[in-house]
């Protein structure tokens, strides 16, 4: 089973050059994000006239997250659980229903910038970084129930990290950005060591791995990207891993998003 993510910064944007990767890459799942639509104006026949099963959580004109599934989906389920006055569209979850059923949640995590700190260096209460923060403790608690399941389960999406340096080209350039500061990547760190696989480490070492690439300031032309997008696994998802890669050459296309999209392959 092939499942991607990816932020495509807008569905009417990449009216054509999403289906076009579709056709080539063939992907049993998509975990989108940035749809940046409502879901009544979502245009699920695109995808449904190639056999994907549609599920959105839309927004409009921002966030918004999607599931495409050439495979049945059950209990889907809309926002991360923890804050019934979250109204921002960034969390999807659903089982797809295969030879073995499997947990599959995408997720676009803000972004955070900018950062606003008190004096004591904390984040300001209510600010961006705090939302940030948050959303990540709440998705920890969620993270926490998938292992408990006991069952193949993957979290996956843009989650605005920068997890190492050598995860950008100029990593100096991101030390206070909410992306790469210490409490950001700490917290994704206490996501894996809750016993996850970040999937694209299991398969590639090194620097030079990039899944973003800002539109301004030549970035793709100087391969000035980072890393942001992945793909964790539970131990029994981990398990059936059989590749993980980045599509770099679909940010090369016409009218692309400035993220391209990341996946693995299952052994299911």
């Amino acid at each position: 089973m092939k499942i991607a993510t990816f932020n495509i910064n807008g569905i009417k944007a990449r009216a054509q050059a999403l289906p076009a990767w579709l056709d080539d890459a063939q992907p049993d799942v998509v975990l989108l994000q940035e749809v940046k639509s409502v879901d009544e104006a979502f245009p699920r026949e695109l995808f449904e006239d190639r056999g994907y099963n549609v599920e959105t959580h839309g927004q409009k004109g921002f966030n918004g997250v999607a599931i495409l599934s050439k495979l049945p989906l059950e209990d889907v389920q809309r926002g991360l659980p923890g804050d019934d006055d979250d109204v921002q569209a960034r969390w999807i979850e659903a089982t797809v229903v295969g030879k073995q059923a499997l947990r599959v949640c995408g997720l676009y995590l803000p972004n955070g910038n900018p950062v606003e700190l008190r004096d004591d260096g904390s984040p300001e209460p209510g600010g961006k970084y705090d939302y940030k923060l948050r959303w990540m403790q709440r998705l920890h608690e969620r993270a926490k129930q998938l292992l408990a399941e006991d069952a193949p389960a993957l979290m996956a999406g843009d989650y605005n990290i920068i997890p190492q340096a050598e995860d950008a080209k100029r990593p100096e350039a991101w030390v206070e950005d909410a992306l790469h500061r210490p409490e950001s990547r700490a917290a994704f760190q206490r996501l894996v060591n809750l016993g996850f696989t970040e999937a694209f480490r299991a398969r590639h070492q090194g620097a030079g791995h990039y899944s973003f690439w800002d539109y301004q300031a030549g970035a793709w032309n100087r391969d000035d990207g980072i890393r942001i997008d992945h793909f964790l696994l539970s131990p029994q998802a981990a398990d059936l891993l059989m590749d993980c890669q980045i599509d770099k050459h679909v940010r090369g296309g016409d009218k692309p998003s400035d993220h391209v999209p990341v996946w693995v392959e299952l052994d299911l």
